[in-house]
């Protein structure tokens, strides 16, 4: 076994080292892109197919390599018109003379950011979302997870503040200029209000729900989002996660739901 290793090592050149660094590079900066948008997730689809593409041609499974293959060989068409607005994105972010000069210090090292630990202030969401349900303020606050659901946050208007149960109150009061749209929170901050979200068509959801509600569905379909909806109508709070909504969930019940989902040990 470690004579026919040896040869491997011995083809492998200075330029296929440098060759597979700046693919993972390529790879790496093209997460960054397409991170926070529903665009992950076809990225994530292509890629498993292209692997099954490789394992199936790998086991000589004729049929189903050259039905993988056709959907391969058509792949690069249906990247750009999938991923046309990120393309157009990564051009203009290149030609920007400053790129380089942002850039440089990750040709030197290659940085990794991780994610921000700070620990989320569920109280204040939770109070703000039970005085909302007494006066029957409507509401929708997502809470951001891994996803960043940058797109979402750039069609509403930036706020980036402490999370605040009077703050939240005032975006929500219904002559506020904010209060249509959904609360983006995430990191710890409500990054922006009034954001514009994608609407569910699930044709199972019940018939008396509204706009907001569908809203929420809609966000956590196409994310790992929490959303939650305060009832204008009925004044109850609502609970959304992957696509599921729960409705008439009690302020007590939404703060063990908040400390399980974000693995709070203690409140706030």
């Amino acid at each position: 076994m470690l004579e026919s290793a040896v040869p491997f090592f011995i083809g492998l050149r200075l330029l296929d080292i440098i060759d597979i660094i700046l693919v993972a590079l390529l790879l790496y900066e093209l997460y960054n892109l397409v991170k926070g948008t529903a665009a992950i997730n076809i990225l994530l689809g292509i890629i498993a197919i292209f692997l099954a593409w490789r394992l199936v041609r790998i086991l000589e499974m004729e049929l189903l390599s050259e039905i993988l293959g056709a959907f391969i060989s058509v792949g690069f068409i249906a990247l750009i018109v999938v991923f046309q607005p990120e393309i157009r994105k990564f051009l203009l972010m290149v030609g920007t003379p400053s790129f380089i000069r942002r850039k440089h210090n990750r040709f030197l090292f290659w940085k990794i950011k991780y994610p921000d630990e700070e620990v989320l202030s569920i109280d204040p969401i939770i109070q703000a979302c039970h005085k909302m349900a007494n006066t029957k303020t409507g509401a929708l606050i997502v809470i951001a997870k891994v996803n960043e659901l940058t797109e979402v946050i750039e069609s509403g208007e930036i706020i980036n503040a402490r999370i605040s149960e009077q703050l939240i109150e005032n975006i929500f009061y219904k002559n506020s200029p904010l209060h249509d749209g959904a609360m983006i929170i995430m990191n710890n901050k409500i990054l922006a209000a009034s954001c514009i979200l994608p609407v569910s068509k699930n044709d199972t959801l019940p018939s008396q729900v509204g706009l907001r509600h569908r809203a929420a569905v809609g966000i956590t379909e196409r994310s790992d989002a929490i959303a939650l909806v305060v009832s204008e109508q009925t004044g109850h709070i609502s609970w959304c996660k992957g696509g599921n909504l729960n409705i008439n969930i009690q302020p007590s019940r939404l703060k063990t739901l908040l400390e399980e989902e974000f693995n709070l040990t203690v409140t706030g």
